[in-house]
């Protein structure tokens, strides 16, 4: 295999090898990932992902804003699992603040049902389109019928369908509104039976098979060697979940599988997604249970949430931490700490250093698509072109999160 660094013009090399650009104009590289390829013929010999083509700074931005206003930010981060990523950077600067063991067991269990929501729709996206890629276009209309139903429910809670800042600091922005637990029965009624048409449009067609199957293949010990986790780790057959290994907002009051499968190829991977939005659906109808119990949904501490709005007109204690809250925001005591969740795409983490100010001194990330798709080095080699396509949708990257 060539060790010269791969250049984006066409270069003629020994018999039928040659050096081309994939990308990043390339439609199942959502115009956005450039690979650099050494192929020989219709083989691949090397592949070289480069990123970077969406790039936004959010990191750098959010360390420009207020702890309570970097969320918005963290939020766009993962477009497709916005309540994720809030969720993430609230529990790191809640346990900067030591008042992790404060939230209320309610917005716990809410918080649990939103990312597990946003699971199963981040998953209906990594379908749909994944089947596009291979041509199976029905497919893509059932899943974003399905994602439908969750943003309804997104929408109803935070007020909007892509990025709702429903997930606070210190718990939520307010309870469930009237109709949504109602929503919610209808969803959990619905998911079995749509589940049902996408495992019989995609599992057993003999055409799908045949461009998964044995393609892409990573080992356990590789898939641990690149970093990887989430889905693409779980179906090489390593049992790694952050919800099981650190639980963390309630957790460990459900009970749920970790999906895994050994065969470490594309198809191992498109099984353990559609297992695991059957696990969250059982965690989700857990929640369920407990809706029906009352309580608070936020911390009881002023200097850090601020108090309900109707009580400005009543209270001019209220109105002052109202106003100190949104024009200075509140202070953090100095430290660092790591906080990891498992994310649609897996473990997705905040790095987070306060200097005691009202702004994060450092904040960085732990994007597992950046982690995932560096392993497209080590498992494209020896694939056919066209296989290219397939192996980067098993992965499932969003490349909000790997230029940040």
């Amino acid at each position: 295999m060539s060790t010269t660094p791969l250049t984006p013009e066409i270069v003629s090399q020994e018999g039928n090898a040659m050096v081309l650009s994939m990308g990043p104009q390339h439609p199942s590289t959502h115009g956005v990932l450039q690979i650099m390829l050494e192929i020989e013929g219709e083989s691949v010999v090397k592949a070289e992902p480069e990123i970077g083509y969406l790039h936004t700074g959010i990191e750098k931005n959010m360390e420009n804003l207020f702890w309570s206003q970097g969320q918005t930010n963290a939020e766009r981060m993962d477009y497709l699992a916005p309540s994720s990523n809030a969720l993430c950077y609230a529990l790191a600067v809640e346990k900067l603040l030591g008042i992790t063991d404060r939230i209320p067991e309610r917005a716990q269990h809410i918080r649990v049902l939103l990312s597990e929501l946003t699971r199963i729709a981040s998953h209906c996206v990594w379908l749909g389109t994944h089947g596009i890629d291979l041509g199976a276009i029905s497919v893509f209309f059932y899943c974003f019928d399905l994602r439908e139903n969750i943003l309804d429910l997104q929408e109803a809670s935070g007020g909007a369908r892509m990025h709702p800042n429903y997930v606070r600091v210190g718990g939520l922005n307010g309870d469930l509104p009237a109709g949504y637990v109602e929503k919610l029965d209808a969803l959990i009624a619905k998911f079995p039976g749509r589940m049902r048409e996408l495992r019989g449009l995609l599992q057993a067609n003999p055409i799908f098979q045949d461009r998964t199957i044995d393609v892409g293949t990573m080992s356990a010990e590789d898939a641990v060697a690149w970093g990887v986790t989430g889905p693409a780790l779980r179906g090489s057959g390593i049992a790694y979940d952050v919800r099981k290994a650190f639980p963390y907002s309630s957790y460990d009051q459900f009970q749920f599988d970790i999906p895994t499968r050994t065969e470490g190829d594309a198809y191992a991977r498109f099984l353990v997604r559609l297992d695991e939005m059957e696990e969250s659906m059982r965690i989700i109808e857990q929640v369920r249970k407990k809706l029906d119990t009352p309580g608070h949904v936020a911390i009881d501490d002023p200097k850090i949430f601020a108090p309900p709005k109707e009580t400005i007109a009543l209270s001019m204690e209220a109105l002052i931490h109202h106003f100190k809250i949104v024009s200075e925001g509140f202070r953090v005591p100095p430290g660092d700490v790591y906080q990891a969740i498992e994310g649609p795409r897996g473990e997705l983490a905040y790095y987070i250093v306060s200097n005691g100010e009202n702004r994060p001194y450092r904040v960085r990330t732990r994007p597992p698509s950046l982690y995932n798709l560096q392993c497209l080095k080590g498992m494209a080699p020896g694939n056919l072109i066209a296989d290219l396509v397939v192996m980067i949708g098993s992965l499932d990257p969003v490349f909000g999160e790997v230029d940040r």
